[in-house]
């Protein structure tokens, strides 16, 4: 018997949509291990279906060269392959396999991947390459709900939506010939002026992104701090401590703010006048994704690329809308009242619920919208959380109730002061109805100053008046947040890939830190193609790439114009960059050196006291030594893969430099010195005998023995590499220290 084959984008997606279209238990097959669901399905009409529900593992196709050329550029011939071709691809094969064969049983198609342009991509090729088919019937939702699913089912459209479809394989396409021509020109200009091979990626959005960090690297630099002078009062009035600073804040010239301060000292001050003022707080806007990352970051410290990681999973369980959105309303037809009502089975969530389902629900809507996806809102369905799940999916809830809240209402409060004819004043903030705060909760993050109770002609007992120098400080760094918000302000990128398109930047050496500095090789890289070869680092050709996509996807351009502009845009990009290879080439060779000694860099050797110490890498792996060698021998073991940085300070026990190791998500910070006296227990000695007298309780044929590491002493079996077992030193319990 023929049947419908529905594609999902994932498994557990496919699970979900099985079970929200069967009319009974479904029944679960699998070809090769990969799980595919049979259904029995009745139609909004009365009429039986079988239907069969599949799935991918998100795309089992990618953009590569037709034929081969090896390391070479300009390359403009692409096509789609199969991602199992390659090694890290090579899971998706059995999948792949299984649609291709459940096709050939399907008389009817129906894509439910993602409803945005990857999750069109996924489909097009799929029905092209492994349902042989040119068009397919399409499901668009936008939460895996049993509700939402069977409506879109019945619901959907006869076609695929070729304008998302076609804006992006363009994307695809467009991102492939920038990525692998720029990269292969800048890593093979490196190779030929030193011989040396360093892979040098930059791409049409990556290189502007770069420029971004590095113009405010450069405006760091640049700063000069400007000394500036405050006088600042402390006092006692009604019994209550009172701060204020003189009311001209910044004086410019020591002569001026020194005049000020002996003309004020040894004086006490009087209350001139007060003044108060309430002004109402908006609740939030919706989250979209943009949004969410950044608050995730600002509230949690998560970053972007984990907060979107972290909503997928939670999209999936159904537990919240499709994140990638860029939309801050909630359409009318979501059913607002019967989500809320949800929250009221929810012990952690019901008294909030409860307090807004006694007025109707009127969201503060922000001015963004999508036409493919509402705002990010929790479904109301529940599963037991742990972890940053829990963090995020409560940050999420928490949004969501405060969009519907009253408003705050905030007062401040200014007193004025005056003390023998200077002014000084004070300011505080508070908060006299909390309003949205209260759904909010712990997310509020504002500063709640409360000024004592004062009145005209009061006298503030004068206990301390200070002179202060202080300076100018420079402009802040991007942190991985509030980059992202500059690209989506500079629209550089889209909502699903600025958070890996940072990343990115990490991975390549172009930048390091949370608050996100330009690294030599960075800095390097952007000064050498701003004076070679500024069309790759241009905002305004990326940016308008990013309108033609739209104009693409609303059917408005066609793909092959934008594809045939790309190609002469880069053409001539690549011309210019072949004319100054050879100087490219020896710039970037010399940033890329500096650069890994800069990163490898750990501190100076304890030993010889002339050498640095390095991270270097040998044939068992990493460890550190001093750069005198052979002069100086002076080693340290660390673990394989960890990321060795130097914390820049020296032990206050014996010294040696301090780094940070990181093999986990919570990196550990330690000095090299396996003897420090830091890291020494009080009965160290007995408990060394303790250890040594017995046998490995792994193997069974080794004895124990003292080890050092730069954590300390620690327990391990003799009979290493072959038996792998250590304990702590101090607790006798499993630790992997090798």
């Amino acid at each position: 018997m023929p049947y419908e084959l529905i594609l999902a984008e994932k498994p557990s997606a496919a699970k979900k949509i099985a079970e929200a279209l069967s009319d009974s238990k479904i029944i679960k097959e699998n070809n090769k291990g990969v799980p595919y669901y049979l259904v029995s399905h009745t139609t909004k009409d009365g009429k039986h279906k079988d239907i069969v529900v599949a799935s991918a593992v998100g795309h089992l196709f990618g953009v590569d060269e037709e034929e081969k050329s090896g390391w070479t550029y300009p390359v403009f011939n692409m096509k789609w392959v199969p991602t199992y071709l390659s090694k890290k691809g090579n899971y998706a094969k059995k999948y792949a396999d299984t649609l291709k064969k459940l096709a050939k049983g399907a008389n009817e198609f129906t894509i439910a991947t993602d409803y945005d342009i990857e999750g069109e991509v996924i489909g097009l090729n799929i029905v092209r390459h492994l349902f042989k088919q040119k068009d397919a019937n399409r499901m668009h939702f936008s939460t895996l709900t049993k509700n939402e699913l069977r409506k879109a089912y019945e619901n959907k459209m006869p076609h695929l939506d070729w304008g998302q479809a076609n804006a992006g394989e363009t994307r695809h396409f467009l991102d492939w010939l920038y990525g692998i021509n720029l990269s292969r020109a800048l890593s093979l200009s490196v190779k030929r002026a030193k011989n040396m091979f360093k892979v040098l990626s930059i791409g049409r959005v990556q290189g502007p992104a770069l420029k971004i960090i590095t113009d405010k690297e450069k405006e760091i630099q640049a700063f000069e701090p400007k000394p500036y002078w405050q006088i600042e009062l402390t006092g006692v009035v009604r019994g209550a401590p009172l701060i204020a600073l003189h009311a001209q804040d910044k004086f410019w010239e020591k002569e001026d703010a020194t005049k000020a301060y002996e003309h004020a000292k040894g004086h006490d001050a009087k209350v001139a006048k007060i003044e108060t003022r309430q002004f109402e707080q908006k609740p939030p806007t919706p989250f979209d994704l943009t949004s969410l990352q950044t608050e995730a970051y600002r509230s949690l410290k998560i970053q972007p690329k984990d907060t979107l990681a972290i909503a997928q999973t939670l999209y999936t369980d159904g537990l919240i809308s499709y994140p990638r959105t860029s939309s801050q309303k909630y359409p009318k037809e979501l059913g607002l009242d019967k989500v809320m009502r949800e929250f009221l089975k929810h012990g952690t969530y019901k008294k909030l619920a409860e307090k807004l389902l006694q007025k109707p629900l009127i969201p503060n809507e922000g001015s963004k919208s999508d036409p493919a996806h509402p705002a990010i809102y929790p479904t109301g369905q529940f599963k037991q959380l742990t972890g940053r799940e829990e963090k995020i999916y409560d940050l999420i809830v928490r949004r969501f109730l405060a969009v519907f809240a009253e408003p705050a209402k905030r007062e401040t409060m200014k007193i004025t002061l005056d003390c023998n004819g200077e002014e000084f004043s004070s300011k505080g903030t508070r908060t006299v109805y909390p309003g949205w705060h209260e759904f909010y909760g712990p997310h509020v993050k504002l500063e709640e100053e409360e000024l004592p109770k004062v009145e005209k002609g009061d006298v503030v007992k004068v206990e301390k008046l200070e002179l202060l120098e202080k300076q100018t400080q420079p402009p802040k760094r991007y942190t991985p947040a509030s980059i992202i918000k500059e690209l989506e302000k500079r629209n550089l990128g889209t909502k699903a890939t600025r958070a890996n398109i940072i990343e990115n930047l990490y991975q390549r050496g172009y930048v390091n830190d949370k608050s996100i500095e330009a690294t030599g090789l960075g800095m390097r890289t952007v000064a050498t193609l701003e004076k070679y070869c500024p069309e790759i680092l241009d905002e305004e050709m990326t940016r308008k790439f990013e309108e033609e996509m739209e104009e693409i996807r609303a059917q408005k351009k066609k793909e092959e114009e934008v594809l045939e502009e790309a190609k002469t845009n880069l053409s001539k990009i690549l011309d210019h960059f072949k004319k100054n290879e050879a100087l490219i080439g020896e710039e970037l060779a010399q940033a890329t050196i500096e650069t890994r000694d800069e990163l490898s860099h750990i501190g100076k050797c304890p030993s010889c006291k002339s050498g640095d110490l390095q991270v270097r890498k040998g044939k068992y792996g990493q460890f550190i030594a001093c750069n005198k060698y052979p002069d100086c021998k002076t080693t340290f073991s660390i673990p394989a893969k960890a990321k060795v940085t130097s914390m820049k300070k020296e032990c206050e026990h014996c010294g040696y430099p301090i780094v940070s190791i990181g093999t986990g998500k919570r990196p550990r910070v330690t000095c090299l010195n396996p003897d420090c006296p830091g890291k020494k227990n009080e009965d160290e000695e007995k408990q060394m005998k303790k250890a040594e007298s017995n046998p490995c309780p792994s193997c069974g044929k080794g004895q124990l023995v003292i080890r050092k590491s730069i954590y300390g002493k620690f327990v391990a079996c003799d009979q290493y590499p072959k038996c792998k077992y250590t304990q702590k030193f101090e607790e006798g319990k499993t630790d992997e220290h090798m």
